[in-house]
């Protein structure tokens, strides 16, 4: 009796051990949550600050420009809207966002593969030459006078070619990810009979989809921001970019903050919404390409 007692005994003792320990391992690591609540606090405040000073009249903002907004003007979105054309400059900036990633993606594939691998001579220079592109100048003036010559200056064509061409930090990422898929793949299709081109579209772009996924991303963030490739090299303000219309209309409207302030927010407002629904697949495709 006495024996069955201690062990009783014994096994509450272990199992109470054995919550504790599970709930030291379920405590919630506070600092962390602190970190990121004053990380979110620091990226969201310029945005609410510009949404409380879209939302105000002229005259609320001239009275009291920082304070918060007493009688919300949701009208000045439609004033901008209306104002500014935005709705045709959105849709140019659709139109070179989706082509020149898609094209850039591309380009980062073909690049990034055969560099990953070391299927060619001076693969480890080919990297560091990835590395210096991100750290050189634009050459804006070679970039004029080539879609001059070629007959496509002030053309879309044109200008979704070159942004399409610019892809960043695209090719160093997915060379990371594509060194974490096993060489003994290649090996493999190579024996099937598989070609070179078959297999890069067939095999590695489904494996390296979460890393491809966040090229198209990067390259789309950068494309539907940019403003300095666009004046240059377009002239017909019925195929400016948002940017550009954002340019456009603070020259005319610059005085009237509200509107200023509402016009910047329908520009930001499709990244933002396309970022909160994209960003796991952003992450992946980061921790894989470090991993790699």
């Amino acid at each position: 009796m006495t024996t069955t007692t201690s062990e009783t005994l014994t096994v509450a003792t272990t199992g109470s051990r054995e919550v504790v320990r599970g709930r030291r391992r379920r405590r919630m690591p506070i600092g962390a949550y602190i970190c990121a609540l004053i990380l979110m606090i620091v990226f969201l405040f310029p945005l609410l600050y510009l949404l409380n000073t879209a939302l105000k009249s002229q005259a609320e903002f001239a009275a009291n420009p920082v304070g918060i907004v007493s009688d919300p003007q949701w009208g000045n979105f439609a004033t901008a809207w209306e104002k500014g054309d935005f709705g045709a400059y959105i849709l140019n900036s659709v139109l070179y966002t989706a082509a020149g990633s898609a094209i850039g993606t591309l380009l980062t594939l073909v690049l990034s593969f055969p560099v990953a691998r070391g299927y060619i001579r001076g693969a480890k220079y080919w990297t560091v030459v990835f590395v210096l592109v991100l750290f050189l100048p634009n050459a804006l003036i070679t970039q004029f006078q080539l879609l001059l010559r070629l007959g496509l200056y002030d053309t879309q064509l044109g200008y979704i070619l070159l942004i399409g061409v610019g892809v960043g930090v695209g090719p160093l990422l997915l060379s990371g990810f594509v060194r974490s898929i096993p060489r003994e793949l290649d090996e493999a299709a190579a024996m099937d009979g598989v070609g070179y081109w078959r297999y890069l579209f067939t095999f590695i772009l489904p494996l390296a989809r979460p890393a491809l996924v966040t090229v198209f991303i990067l390259q789309a963030v950068w494309i539907w921001n940019e403003i300095i490739l666009a004046t240059v090299l377009l002239a017909d303000p019925t195929k400016f970019p948002v940017t550009v219309g954002l340019y456009a209309f603070k020259g005319t409207y610059g005085n009237q903050w509200p509107l200023l302030a509402a016009a910047t927010f329908i520009v930001a407002a499709p990244l933002i919404i396309g970022y909160i629904f994209i960003q796991r697949y952003l992450v992946n495709g980061v921790v894989g390409a470090v991993k790699g």
